[in-house]
């Protein structure tokens, strides 16, 4: 990362409190926009300590529209879904009878993640300052004044917004006194351990333990003392995983001897772990509970919260870095137009009022999960009558879209029933060739896409090109759109949308309402 104007007073349009993959990506989202941000990291460079293993859901078709995808995975061509094999809280769930599966999933180290983001913003023209630390935080009308700790020194920094990206501790809630309602458990500890097992245990059916049978990769095994989780990662050392129901006394550092030992308290069997080959870093941390959080408001007047600082799940699957990311997405070119003076009025507002709802959602997830994984008879019961339940595809298709996110849809008006709800990706015949809907939405600009036999949408719409991008196309045959025509915002959501052959005068009005709402256009 850079480190650039430490040590001397300043202005910005707009400061990013935190430089973990959120506050990152927002900072690419600022910049690709023309806004020129500064983030300031508190650690003067990455922690070493791995924490998320990859992406899920609708996240990974979010990266995709801004051309990260390939980036993070090494992968040309668009993302594919996991049409297999998932689970949700440690239950199998069968996604191959789905007609098309909403889970996405990318298993790339958060470390990656965070290094490709910087780079990007880098790239675009944000400042990365690390290890310099927020201290103070004041707001004026017209600005917010942060003090800040610098390696030369400390130092004043004027913006016109801040961004709190800074992590469940956040300084930037904290100093802005905004409350973090939730929960902690405290009823369990869990270990994790990235190992090596001797090669004779490992199957490709998963991980054989004499006196336990085979355990299935990412298919918690349960027991009347704790789950174990066996989660052979491509391209890493295996990650196994306890939760013990009754927590075992002791607050030394956490070993490989003390994660046999958990396993074996879970299992009732023995597993020969040993160090992990390789430079890592690995993993090897122990946890006693969680918290399952979100802030009372995520925004005050000139100050924003996104990812941790504004929400934390203690689940699997990762939501917090999932959502987090698009928080980012959410905000970034909401903020880069009220900073450009283009923004209609109270667009700045519908980022609290858009991802306050997608935090609470991912909240049901959360605690649903945690409510299944709990320990005890009855909830034993309920576990086997939710796996019988998950037989049935409609309601796997109702986990899979929570788990997904892609059951989330945003109060936008409008009477079509796409609108709110993230676009799909389509393959296109526009006058420059096949183009998927995805390449459009690279520049983080909206799209006003007509697919009527005579653009009558696109001609309704000839004074907009300066704010939006207007698309006269086709879609492939096969392509199932659901709409003849769709006004999309930079994040991928539908503003308005037409099924009509040739819109008529009302859902032409209905266009403008939408453009003028979002975008300020007439």
């Amino acid at each position: 990362m850079a480190v650039n104007g430490e040590g001397m007073d300043g202005e910005a349009d707009a400061v990013v409190i935190g430089g973990g993959p959120t506050g990152l990506m927002l900072a690419a989202e600022l910049a690709l926009l023309g806004v020129r941000p500064v983030v300031l990291e508190r650690l003067p460079e990455p922690g070493g300590e791995p924490r998320a293993n990859g992406l899920v859901g609708q996240v990974v078709p979010a990266l995709d529209r801004r051309g990260l995808f390939e980036a993070l995975t090494g992968s040309a061509g668009p993302p594919q879904p996991n049409s297999a094999y998932f689970t949700f809280a440690g239950l199998p769930l069968d996604l191959s009878g789905l007609p098309e599966s909403p889970v996405y999933t990318v298993a790339v180290p958060q470390a990656r993640i965070a290094q490709v983001l910087a780079a990007r913003a880098l790239e675009l023209g944000a400042e990365i300052r690390t290890g310099h630390e927020v201290t103070g935080l004041t707001q004026q009308e017209d600005r917010v004044e942060l003090a800040v700790s610098g390696p030369a020194g400390p130092y004043r920094l004027a913006a016109r917004y801040a961004v709190g990206a800074d992590g469940a501790h956040s300084a930037t809630r904290k100093l802005s006194g905004i409350g973090f309602t939730g929960i902690t458990y405290d009823r369990s500890v869990s270990r994790h351990a990235h190992v090596s097992v001797p090669a004779q245990w490992v199957g490709p059916e998963g991980l054989r333990v004499p006196g336990a049978g085979t355990i299935p990769p990412f298919l918690p095994r349960r027991t009347e003392r704790g789950s174990f989780n066996w989660a052979p990662l491509p391209g890493r050392p295996p990650l196994v995983a306890t939760v013990e129901w009754e927590p075992v006394e002791g607050d030394e550092p956490m070993s490989l001897a003390e994660m046999a030992a958990s396993i074996g308290r879970v299992l009732g069997a023995e597993v020969p772990v040993a160090a992990p080959e390789g430079p890592g870093p690995f993993v090897l941390r122990r946890l006693t509970g969680g918290n399952t959080r979100v802030a009372d408001r995520f925004r005050d007047r000139r100050v924003f919260l996104i990812g941790d600082a504004a929400h934390v799940y203690a689940s699997g699957g990762g939501p917090g870095l999932n959502s987090g990311l698009q928080d980012a997405i959410n905000l970034g070119w909401k903020l880069a137009a009220q900073l450009a003076g283009t923004a209609p009025e109270g667009l700045l507002d519908s980022y609290a009022a858009e991802r306050t709802a997608a935090a609470r959602r991912t909240l049901v997830y959360a605690q649903a999960q945690a409510a299944v994984q709990a320990p005890g008879s009855d909830v034993d019961a309920l576990r086997t009558l939710f796996g019988e339940l998950l037989q049935d595809q409609g309601a796997i298709q109702r986990v899979a879209d929570l788990i997904a996110g892609s059951d989330l849809r945003y109060d936008l008006g409008g009477s079509h029933p796409l609108v709110g709800t993230h676009a799909r990706d389509l393959v296109l015949s526009a006058q420059g060739g096949p183009v998927r809907l995805a390449e459009l939405t690279r520049a983080g600009r909206p799209v006003l896409l007509d697919l009527t036999a005579t653009a009558e949408v696109a001609k309704a719409a000839a004074g907009w090109s300066e704010r939006i991008d207007v698309v006269a196309a086709r879609a492939e045959p096969s392509a199932r759109p659901g709409y003849t025509a769709a006004l999309i915002r930079p994040d991928s959501f539908v503003a308005w949308a037409t099924s009509a052959p040739v819109p008529g005068a009302a859902e032409i009005e209905e266009l403008r309402a939408a453009g003028g709402r979002w975008f300020g256009v007439e």
